[in-house]
């Protein structure tokens, strides 16, 4: 059952997080330096979400995604290094007026799944083939032997983390409500991507 929690959040542009997933981050500014210490003083938790737009207090995506610290290097001049590791996504439903430095919202969080969820046989290997057919394309270098015993949340996440696509696109995968619907969209993605790239050039959905 989905929860309603009061969550720290990192705003960053382009630095998408998935269920599961990791995300290395170089943590420089006060305000997040703040963010990591005060993570760090609780639950380690924190929320990466899009910004819509620029300036020092943009609009929010209304889905981001929960991440667990699950590595940290403090630096001698503050800053940190840190590894998230994606827990679950949450939805947005206010920010919340608050004293930090950091911005805090009030949000719905998705129950972390106890184990991961299941593709159908057709649904896995059509993402397989359409993952081969765009990186073959890209000229991407794939260990497919290590993708192939990868559980079938861990291959449609990575795909959606790791894939180059812009912002729009990598948004409408983590708001895709189920793994079967991350795994169509992603092909539909990868499948849009490719034969405009094909045809005109560089793409995007923005």
């Amino acid at each position: 059952m989905a929860k309603q929690q009061r969550i720290s959040i990192f705003p960053l542009a382009r630095a998408l997080l998935f269920p599961g997933m990791q995300l290395p981050l170089h943590i420089f500014e006060p305000r997040y330096r703040a963010l990591v210490s005060d993570a760090m003083a609780r639950d380690r938790r924190i929320g990466m979400i899009q910004p819509k737009g620029d300036g020092p207090q943009p609009a929010l995506y209304d889905v981001g995604c929960v991440g667990h610290i699950a590595q940290v290097e403090a630096l001698d001049d503050g800053r940190y290094n840190i590894v998230l590791t994606g827990i679950a996504r949450f939805k947005v439903l206010r920010e919340l007026d608050v004293a930090t430095a950091f911005r805090q919202v009030e949000a719905i969080v998705e129950e972390e799944e106890k184990e991961p969820g299941v593709l159908a046989a057709i649904e896995r290997a059509a993402l397989e083939q359409e993952a081969r057919r765009f990186a073959d394309a890209h000229g991407y270098a794939v260990d497919w032997t290590s993708i192939a015993r990868l559980d079938d949340a861990s291959l449609v996440n990575g795909i959606a983390q790791v894939v180059p696509f812009d912002v729009a696109a990598k948004q409408a995968l983590l708001e895709a409500p189920t793994l079967g619907d991350r795994a169509e969209k992603a092909i539909q993605l990868m499948q849009f991507f490719k034969r405009v790239d094909d045809e005109d050039g560089p793409a995007t959905m923005q």
